[in-house]
């Protein structure tokens, strides 16, 4: 069993009878997904919102019954990975390009729990290119102020052409060699008209489910 299947399946522990589970988006949560998909066929009765389209079609394959925001109250848990993990649990994600849904998603839920295997723990944030999601209308202007902020940056490309999300909006993977300050950053970028959201998540991990250094499952709290 590899990292990741063991990190996911974990997760899926914590997800009882009667909640609602914001169901992320990614190969670790992919397998939080199939390990859900089993315990309904066993009798657990859960409501899960998906943070993509990608996520949607997983769901149903494992025959998770998916809600949408207008037919529940509150998201009891979520559940979704990162592309990185620093020491204070703050996280980069979208490599993806779900980030704006599962910002969305982790911050209406009650607990927010993260899935990482080992490779995505790092001591600061800024290896992993950080996605910016943007309106088309203009995103040249948009870019040019985010390169102010101190980044070197590409649109996000498929077969060509710009990425396109779920929501119908660009991408630019944005390259901070170094986040010192991830929620100064985070807010920064916001404040940029044509910027729909970043991948900087500062402050809202409850709990990190990854491995220690001799490959056992941990938890991890703020």
């Amino acid at each position: 069993m590899n990292e990741k299947q063991l990190v996911g399946e974990k997760a899926a522990e914590f997800v009882k009878d009667g909640m609602v589970v914001g169901l992320g988006t990614g190969s670790t949560v992919y397998y939080t997904l199939k390990k859900l998909g089993r315990l309904v066929k066993e009798g657990l009765s859960i409501q899960g919102i998906p943070t993509s389209v990608q996520t949607e079609k997983l769901a149903k394959e494992f025959g998770i019954p998916l809600a949408n925001f207008g037919e529940i109250e509150q998201i009891d848990v979520a559940i979704d990975g990162a592309d990185e993990v620093d020491p204070n649990l703050n996280l980069t994600k979208g490599g993806g390009g779900a980030l704006l849904r599962e910002k969305i998603i982790a911050n209406a839920a009650k607990q927010f729990i993260v899935v990482a295997d080992s490779s995505k723990l790092v001591e600061k944030l800024g290896t992993f290119l950080l996605p910016v999601e943007v309106v088309p209308f203009g995103f040249s202007m948009t870019e040019r102020y985010i390169r102010e902020l101190g980044c070197s940056l590409e649109i996000r490309l498929k077969e060509g052409k710009p990425f396109v999300t779920d929501n119908g909006n660009y991408i630019f993977d944005c390259n901070f060699p170094d986040i010192p300050y991830p929620e100064t950053l985070e807010r920064k970028l916001n404040s940029i008209p044509g910027v729909v959201e970043n991948g900087l998540f500062v402050g809202m991990t409850d709990m990190l489910v990854t491995l220690d250094e001799n490959k056992n499952v941990m938890t991890k709290s703020c």
